[in-house]
């Protein structure tokens, strides 16, 4: 007999098929459904598909009696009660390196929209409007890039910028004793040296608002920001503050506080680029994180250990 797999988050009929070759699926991806999923099948669970947006709760956990494998679909596990499981013998996984590519695609995507501002510039044109009205924007190519968070995503994120011919610096809690780039003890060291600061730092407590008003002031004027790791990370307000005040020149989001819901303050500002959490979506990376989860789970349910645990 199949174990049951309670399936948090959206996925395609194509991703739901492949989970069905292993599992009896319960598919629910709201909360709603969530909570009358647990209501009815609660007993039977024996495994999770989740993310870090959606996590599962200790007290979610506790109507599982059964529960023994837990996994988000991406990197991320924020919102995860990672000790509460671990306290109950679960085993956790997570899809760490299956859409890096993606995401890393994507910041640049955003960065070269923002800095060039092409989405401002694409609605000029279909309005009429010439370039000769039109203030000249910067280059991209040559310039100093900062990274928070010299991970999976950071290192390709720093690749893609090495191809831009730019200087390439990085911060951490630590140094990574193996990067070639130069490290920065603070956010606000690295973002005074950038011209471009890239956040790709995990979320949850310890980042909370890491990116707030002193940074900014150290970004200066000239300088932008891109934020593909979580909302929580920057302080929406903060930024909000400094666009209008010309502080920075720009910001572009995938993650935001609040989410789905967009940033309000940012809506009518130009020099904003906003994305709604797609940074790590791709038929691709899709599925990619399903082949990945598969595998973590068809190891445990035959007692290996899993690939990517948390």
């Amino acid at each position: 007999m199949k174990p049951t797999l309670l399936v948090l988050i959206q996925l395609n009929e194509s991703s739901l098929a492949s989970l069905a070759a292993d599992f009896e699926i319960i598919y629910a991806p709201t909360p709603g459904e969530r909570g009358a999923a647990l209501d009815t099948h609660g007993d039977a669970v024996r495994a999770v598909l989740t993310n870090g947006t959606t996590g599962l709760s200790a007290a979610d956990i506790d109507r599982m009696p059964r529960l023994e494998f837990v996994s988000a679909l991406g990197a991320g596990f924020e919102n995860l009660a990672v000790d509460h499981a671990r306290a109950h013998g679960i085993v956790l996984a997570n899809g760490a390196g299956t859409n890096d590519h993606c995401v890393a695609d994507h910041a640049f995507a955003l960065l070269l929209a923002v800095v060039r501002a092409v989405p401002h510039l694409d609605h000029a044109t279909r309005a009429g409007v010439w370039r000769d009205t039109l203030p000249m924007q910067p280059n991209v190519s040559g310039k100093r890039l900062g990274i928070v968070g010299l991970g999976h995503i950071g290192e390709k994120v720093a690749r893609r910028g090495t191809g831009f011919d730019m200087q390439v610096g990085y911060h951490n809690r630590r140094p990574r004793e193996a990067s070639p780039l130069q490290y920065f003890d603070t956010v606000e060291a690295l973002a005074q040296w950038a011209d471009f600061l890239v956040v790709c730092t995990p979320g949850g407590p310890g980042t909370h608002h890491l990116i707030g008003k002193d940074v900014f002031d150290a970004l200066g004027p000239n300088g932008y920001v891109v934020n593909v790791s979580r909302g929580s990370v920057l302080d929406t307000a903060a930024l909000a503050q400094a666009l209008t005040a010309n502080a920075i020149a720009g910001a572009a989001l995938d993650v935001y506080e609040g989410e789905p819901k967009p940033p309000q303050a940012l809506l009518t500002l130009h020099n904003v680029v906003l994305t709604p959490h797609v940074a790590g979506r791709s038929p691709e990376a899709v599925t990619a994180s399903v082949d990945n989860f598969l595998t973590n789970a068809r190891r445990h349910f035959t007692g290996q250990p899993v690939l990517t645990p948390i």
